[in-house]
């Protein structure tokens, strides 16, 4: 995922996965056997919380503490999509808006790779969504390298289930910013993380045996399950 050399961006929100990978990506820095630098980059969606907008401060302040330079983005994603589209399925078209906003500002900087917060249950759960709302059998890659942009995603969290995150997360501290997008907990992988949840608790491990499944069909560019080292995580993390 990182060669030498490598100028990483990361994508932050401000929620917990992307903070914890923000983290961990600057604390590697000091003993990876390669050099490479991080950068964060945080997309002002719009949103309004409470008559105002998002308070990011906290992040900012996190990357100073970490000595990771911060660029905050502003954009007008929120109002293009619930009020001037009056989107009643906004996640896709959110996602698209926002990769193109983080990949525009990567292009003017002339970075070429990007870290996304993408975690083991977000593999499960977009298997599942891939499977039951487009008939597929389909999820995003560990390492894609997106050729029109010339951009090169990795998701280094991959391995990491959802509570080990918010554990480390919790226990370091780290600040967390509240996201009040109105589509917030009303989405399809909402309703598919409650049903994983579910069915985990009802055939324990279910979750670990669909990503190691994921692996030995193997989808593109996962590899056969037994060249790959990494551990899935431990019976009973969510």
């Amino acid at each position: 995922m990182i060669q030498a050399g490598d100028r990483i961006a990361v994508g932050v929100s401000g929620g917990k996965d992307s903070v914890t990978l923000l983290a961990a990506l600057a604390a590697l820095r000091e003993f990876y056997p390669i050099p490479f630098t991080v950068e964060a980059f945080t997309l002002d969606m719009g949103h309004v919380d409470g008559g105002e907008g998002m308070d990011f401060a906290p992040v900012e302040a996190l990357c100073r503490e970490l000595d990771v330079p911060f660029s905050l983005l502003p954009s007008e994603i929120h109002h293009i999509i619930f009020d001037l589209r009056k989107e009643k399925n906004p996640c896709s078209m959110c996602a698209k808006m926002r990769r193109g906003a983080l990949h525009n500002a990567l292009a003017e900087r002339e970075i070429k790779k990007i870290a996304l917060g993408h975690h083991f249950d977000d593999a499960v759960e977009t298997f599942f969504l891939s499977l039951f709302y487009e008939g597929r059998i389909s999820c995003f890659q560990p390492v894609t390298y997106l050729d029109r942009t010339d951009i090169c995603q990795i998701r280094p969290l991959l391995y990491c289930g959802e509570a080990m995150i918010r554990t480390a997360a919790e226990k370091s501290g780290l600040p967390v910013v509240h996201n009040p997008c109105p589509a917030d907990g009303y989405t399809k992988r909402q309703e598919v993380k409650e049903l994983i949840r579910d069915l985990d608790h009802r055939y324990p491990g279910l979750k670990r045996r669909i990503f190691g499944a994921m692996q030995r069909l193997p989808l593109p560019e996962w590899g056969p399950v037994e060249h790959r080292r990494t551990p899935l995580p431990d019976e009973g993390i969510d």
